[in-house]
């Protein structure tokens, strides 16, 4: 009778004893993998381990804001489109060029933002000036007030060759501003600006193209 009890109550000890090791152990410590390089193994991280930015140059931060800069002068470009001409292929890139650009500066807002850095190289409140106080130089390839002005005056065909030649020269400015990025030592090497920069390379080149090739239509071909 004896070592019967003995055997219940062990077993009876082990049924609720076994739930209770698990409530105790607590959900298992997350495991961070870092991926090796091509052809090296990958590494096993402490479970403490946190993500942290990849390391930028001034040179990044500088890029970014100009090109924001330079990107909503575009937007500006396009929204003339629809009052000023009723080409149909110019009206259809300028939809494209609009959409794009509009993206990539939320994007470039986004990445300064992340990093604590100001949207703007000018001063607040002086939209002219840059943080040294200097007059706001025009980045690479924006148009200067006078050609603004002109696109804005102009209509039809003339408005036509006005807007290609100036996003012409617009986008080749932006090809200027990628080179001298990747040219600055220790620039670009954030994967995203990285991205980013090169993505706008190859489109623009591509627009450049396309643009270049509207110029050399006739009028008559433009129409249809």
């Amino acid at each position: 009778m004896l070592w019967a009890i003995l055997l219940v109550a062990s077993t009876t000890l082990g049924l609720f004893s076994s739930p209770l090791r698990a409530q105790q152990s607590g959900p298992a410590a997350p495991v961070v993998v870092q991926p090796g390089a091509p052809g090296k193994p990958s590494r096993t991280l402490a479970p403490s381990t946190k993500a942290t930015l990849p390391p930028r140059s001034q040179a990044d931060v500088e890029f970014m804001q100009g090109m924001i800069m330079h990107h909503a002068q575009a937007v500006v470009m396009t929204a003339l489109i629809p009052s000023h001409t009723e080409n149909k292929n110019l009206r259809s890139l300028g939809a494209r060029i609009s959409s794009s650009q509009s993206g990539e500066i939320k994007f470039m807002q986004r990445w300064l933002a992340a990093r604590g850095e100001p949207i703007s190289m000018s001063m607040p409140g002086m939209p002219d000036m840059d943080r040294s106080g200097h007059p706001m130089a025009l980045m690479p390839g924006m148009l200067s007030p006078e050609q603004m002005e002109a696109l804005r005056k102009a209509q039809g065909a003339e408005f036509d060759h006005l807007f290609l030649t100036g996003m012409i020269q617009h986008h080749n400015g932006a090809l200027i501003m990628v080179k001298d990025l990747f040219d600055t030592a220790g620039a670009g090497q954030d994967a995203d600006l990285f991205n980013f920069a090169t993505d706008a390379d190859n489109t623009q080149r591509a627009e450049i193209k396309i643009m270049q090739t509207m110029l050399d239509q006739k009028p008559s071909e433009e129409k249809q």
